[in-house]
């Protein structure tokens, strides 16, 4: 079977629904060939069409804050990689400004920490901080669950998702909207079709290509783009966020943040974990002459005396040809996640 038609198979798993008597693909998760293994427990919380569907529709439900204002969605924008295009830091209930940038949603199954400082540790965990955080959502848990509760529609869907008198509860709903983040797998971008089927990228993405992988990829690496660690990149010779620090209070994490995953990075903007730069090319002029020496500078960013990564402007403009690739316009445009 030829790795296009693997990859094709894929895709059509994900829109699909189970059907044995029509001799359909099971809806579920599908494994790209070349990620590594997903870490989420799968088998605690097998997705089914109806739990996705109850995801996507609490994902876009604003009934989850305190003034039913705000919504997952509210941050995350499908056309965006589920990013925040319109604003350098978060927006909450009440137009208050949260402290960090809300990050893209992809490829959350093969991932461990979350969050800009790895405070949450499980998939299913992630929307109990929106939700209790007063800059955003600003609900009590228990409050959401009793809206669900009275809400005839809700129990309607709960009892599709998980079945005729099943109670409403904070463990179905956490594992209906996991189902819904879970599906979220973007693998098919230009890059990704060269990688598996040799698809012709420029000569300019080339060449991106072999300066990224000199330069980037010991943070950015593999085929998610990130190391899953938590580094400090030079952005502040003085902490203005104490990042990582916040969750393990040691000397050594003191402005530190994850590595972002770059797939989808030239939609993501703007970009590091409070917004600072609108584009691709001020991101890589940091790197080249903006980083700035502190006690947790990453040691990759500090080699014989040179702060940084040296690039010239051709240089540069290769390496954002190259980011280009990593856009996964399938992922981008799927129905599968568009709001109910």
């Amino acid at each position: 079977m030829s790795k296009k038609l693997v990859l094709f198979l894929g895709v059509l798993g994900l829109l699909m629904a189970c059907d044995g008597d029509k001799g359909e693909l099971p809806f579920g998760f599908v494994q790209p060939e070349h990620f590594p293994a997903a870490t989420y427990t799968l088998d605690n919380n097998p997705i089914s069409k109806e739990g996705f569907e109850l995801g996507k529709f609490i994902f876009n439900d604003p009934l989850l804050s305190r003034d039913s204002t705000v919504s997952c969605a509210s941050c995350h924008d499908q056309r965006v990689a589920f990013a925040d295009p319109q604003h350098r830091l978060s927006i909450g209930i009440d137009a208050q400004v949260g402290a960090r940038n809300a990050p893209p949603i992809f490829n959350l199954a093969f991932v461990n920490e979350f969050f800009w400082d790895g405070g949450v540790t499980h998939v299913d965990f992630i929307p109990l901080n929106p939700i209790a955080n007063p800059v955003e959502m600003d609900q009590d848990i228990a409050v959401v669950i009793e809206k669900m509760q009275a809400s005839a529609l809700y129990q309607q869907k709960f009892a599709t998702a998980f079945g005729e008198g099943t109670e409403i509860n904070s463990a179905r709903m956490l594992h209906a909207l996991s189902q819904f983040m879970v599906m979220m797998v973007s693998a098919n971008s230009s890059y990704d079709r060269y990688l598996l089927e040799g698809e012709v990228l420029s000569a300019s993405a080339l060449r991106g290509l072999a300066l990224f992988e000199d330069n980037c990829a010991a943070c950015h690496e593999g085929n998610l783009f990130t190391d899953r660690n938590f580094r400090n990149n030079g952005l502040d010779a003085e902490v203005t966020d104490v990042g990582r620090y916040l969750i393990t209070q040691q000397d050594e994490d003191l402005a530190k943040f994850k590595v972002p995953s770059l797939r989808n990075v030239a939609l993501t903007a703007p970009y590091m974990h409070d917004g600072r730069f609108e584009t691709l090319e001020a991101v890589l002029e940091h790197y080249n002459s903006g980083v700035q020496p502190s006690a947790t500078l990453d040691p990759l960013l500090q080699s014989a005396g040179v702060l940084g990564i040296p690039l010239s402007e051709q240089q540069q403009a290769d390496i954002v040809a190259f980011l280009e690739t990593l856009t996964d316009e399938e992922f981008v445009s799927n129905p599968l996640f568009f709001a109910p």
